[in-house]
């Protein structure tokens, strides 16, 4: 499956493009992907994690970039304060890139009155407005810190020679019955699917077909005909115990053999 991963990850588009929010969007080089044969990833470690290591296996395949460091820990005397996501070297230019890379799985709430605060994690845990606002106000100053200023001059790096970017690629989910959502000015290409609650779901409309819920680290691929579908009254149970444990799952909807849609069932 880490090679859909990857390729999962290479194709969801970024968030927004040039700068927005004070935030200049990383512009993924071009790769060459023949016998593109990736090393495997550890299922445990949190989806995030995985995409850092997908990052960095598609990033060595690229003729622009040489990358510098990655997940390198800042730390405070023993105390970690931070981590550093990626540091690059243009081969031409020399320019150093420090480079956050995000993946993220927002629903948009429309009950919301601001476009930018309408992006919101399934289970509502996070949003994107926190999210980028933490990208630029701490994640990137951490580098211009006391500390950060130390863990970076001990690899031979000047701070201030540095530009901060950020590669910040979403999957966006529209409400059941509002796909036409204002999300302005964001990257329409982001939206994947919709979002509904438990009692539009077990809707008629909804009980001719099969369904599979993917594991986290499925989340980021396409979805596709090898797995184990089951149908509506089973997944209604699977569903219902999950969103009273309050988590809200992703699902795949097989509607025939080549055609899929993708959604979430929210608890709230």
């Amino acid at each position: 499956m880490i090679k859909e991963q990857c390729l999962g990850f290479l194709n969801t588009p970024v968030l927004w493009t040039g700068e927005k929010f004070g935030i200049e969007q990383f512009v993924f080089p071009e790769l060459n992907m023949n016998r593109f044969l990736p090393k495997p990833i550890l299922k445990k470690l949190r989806l995030g994690h995985q995409m850092e290591h997908v990052f960095t296996q598609l990033l060595i395949r690229n003729s622009t970039y040489d990358l510098v460091l990655s997940n390198q820990p800042v730390k405070d005397e023993k105390r970690t304060i931070g981590e550093i996501d990626f540091i690059l070297k243009n081969r031409e230019t020399k320019k150093l890139i420090h480079v956050e890379l995000t993946y993220k799985f927002y629903i948009i709430d429309p009950t919301i009155s601001e476009p930018i605060h309408r992006l919101i994690g399934p289970n509502r845990r996070d949003m994107f407005f926190t999210k980028m606002e933490k990208i630029k106000d701490k994640q990137f100053a951490l580098l211009h810190s006391e500390s950060g200023i130390r863990t970076l001059s001990e690899t031979g790096i000047n701070h201030g020679e540095i530009e901060h970017q950020a590669c910040f690629k979403a999957q966006l989910y529209t409400p059941f019955s509002n796909n036409t959502v204002d999300i302005t000015p964001l990257n329409k290409e982001c939206i994947y699917g919709y979002w509904l609650r438990f009692n539009e779901f077990e809707k008629n409309a909804f009980k001719p077909h099969k369904y599979y819920i993917p594991s986290k680290s499925e989340w980021v691929i396409e979805p596709h005909k090898k797995v184990r579908w089951s149908s509506h009254f089973e997944t209604l149970m699977e569903v219902n115990l999950r969103n009273l444990n309050e988590n809200a799952p992703m699902l795949w909807m097989k509607k025939s053999d080549t055609e899929f849609e993708k959604f979430f069932v929210v608890w709230w």
